[in-house]
């Protein structure tokens, strides 16, 4: 297991990919396909995995299928960190982080709760009972019920030394501001929201220095490229991938709700990988939407 710390520094600047889980005819976890993939994208160098998030529909998997996703997870990656997805209940999440941790992973991207609102309080409450359920690297998804002021961050981060990053899908920016003016070096700040290349320039703005990429699962060059020209300030690259790539995709992927996760595992069949359905409520790309997809990709690496 990377300490907390270092991975912390590992993840401060670099690109997180965040690969799909693959299904079977039965509707059960493919492990095989998933390490072909992960085999395919590992020459291409990013900071960490974060398997079984949201691009891995981590809200439709059970915590055993979690575990198996980290184990076969770890036994591709190599040298590169495997961070994953974990949430659910307070109770359900100290669990299943225990159990991510024993199977191999490196930190969790802690989720929302869900369903109930609550205050800051509770949502302090949950973090950190997490955080003292594993030796691992916690990062916490600022996203949905589980909101959280830059306030109540700090002191979860004086109290919780494996507390490392946050990751924000909230798209407020005054808030996301605040965090990074607060905390400083203290934490790893990623942007999490859909698509997020859309949004990193402006995110980068507000002091976040890096962001996971859910592309990079069918176009890993791309998605480099951009990093690496958000990196150096190259906002010029930067617009023209976005037009050349990126909002064509996005109208694609705004057809339906869902689409943020369907139509880039619709891009990881097309670069001939056994994906399977995605699970409910998703919904899979149509044929003629598969056919879009399969246009804007044609000639990209």
């Amino acid at each position: 297991m990377i300490a907390p710390d270092a991975l912390r520094e590992i993840i401060r600047h670099g690109l997180l990919s965040f690969p799909v889980t693959p299904f079977d005819t039965e509707d059960r976890f493919a492990p095989k396909p998933f390490q072909a993939h992960l085999e395919w994208l590992k020459p291409h160098k990013v900071a960490g995995l974060i398997v079984a998030g949201g691009t891995g529909e981590m809200f439709s998997l059970t915590p055993e299928e979690i575990v198996s996703v980290v184990r076969a997870a770890r036994e591709t990656a190599g040298d590169a960190p495997v961070i994953a997805g974990c949430g659910y209940g307070v109770r359900m999440a100290c669990d299943l982080a225990r159990a991510i941790e024993a199977a191999g992973g490196d930190g969790i991207l802690l989720l929302p709760h869900y369903l109930t609102e609550g205050p800051q309080e509770g949502v302090a409450n949950r973090i950190r009972a997490v955080c003292r359920a594993t030796k691992m690297a916690v990062i916490v998804y600022n996203r949905g019920q589980a909101r959280i002021s830059a306030e109540t961050l700090e002191q979860l981060a004086d109290e919780c030394p494996n507390l490392i990053g946050f990751k924000d899908g909230t798209g407020d920016i005054d808030n996301v501001r605040r965090v990074t003016v607060r905390l400083g070096d203290r934490l790893a700040y990623i942007g999490g929201m859909p698509t997020h290349e859309l949004f990193a320039q402006a995110y980068r703005g507000a002091g976040m220095a890096t962001y996971s990429s859910a592309v990079f699962n069918f176009v890993p060059e791309t998605a480099l490229e951009f990093h690496g020209a958000f990196l150096a300030g190259d906002d010029a690259r930067c617009e023209q991938l976005l037009k050349d790539f990126y909002y064509p995709f996005t109208k694609i992927r705004d057809r339906k709700p869902g689409y943020a996760v369907s139509a880039i595992k619709a891009g990881v069949a097309l670069r001939g990988f056994e994906t399977g359905h995605v699970r409910a409520p998703l919904t899979d790309l149509t044929d003629e939407e598969v056919e879009m997809m399969r246009e804007l990709i044609k000639g990209r690496n």
